[in-house]
Formats: structure tokens, sequence, C-alpha cells
């Protein structure tokens, strides 16, 4: 199953991508999660398929979401797994003398 995605960055929320099914648009998203995501900015179009590997997210779940729902929400990471990338030095300037 080939599917071709266009994929929409919120402008109010740093990392939150909307899939859409570039056939559809945005036509099958619903009204409130357009409201709280805010006006999508077109970020890239993508072909998906079930061998493509995405960085963040599991492609067979964004393609079962497209086919049954017509989008997939990708959610930021959590603010947690940022402060676990800080290098070591960083970590141990913030400690207290």
């Amino acid at each position: 199953m080939k599917r071709i995605c266009s994929i929409y960055k919120s402008p109010r929320k740093n990392e939150m991508y909307l899939y859409v099914l570039k056939s559809d648009g945005l036509a099958r998203v619903p009204e409130t999660l357009l409201a709280a995501f805010g006006p999508p900015a077109l970020a890239f179009s993508l072909v998906l398929t079930p061998e493509r590997e995405l960085a963040r997210e599991d492609i067979h779940q964004v393609l079962a979401n497209l086919e049954a729902q017509g989008y997939h929400l990708q959610m930021p990471p959590p603010e947690d797994d940022y402060i676990e990338h800080l290098p070591e030095e960083l970590l141990r300037r913030n400690d207290p003398v």
C-alpha cells in the first residue's frame, strides 16, 4: 500500500505534525483538532509505504490511522527526552556548588 501524504506543522506546538492523505487534504480532520492544532503550515509531502522508516513514528500505525480516520497526529516528544540528551558537562554545570 503506497500513500502520498502531506505533512503539516503546528504553529502552536513545536514538533507537532499532522499527516493527511494528499488526495483528501484536511477534509477528514476534525474541526476541534484543527482549532487546537492552529493554522496548519505545509511542511512537505512524502510517499509512505510499509517498508519506509520514519524517525519518530511507527509507519504501520501512521498508515492505519490514515486509512481509518484520514489523519495521523504526531505529538512532540516529552520534554524529559530533551534533558536525557544533554551532554553530561551541561548537567554538571547546573549542579549546586
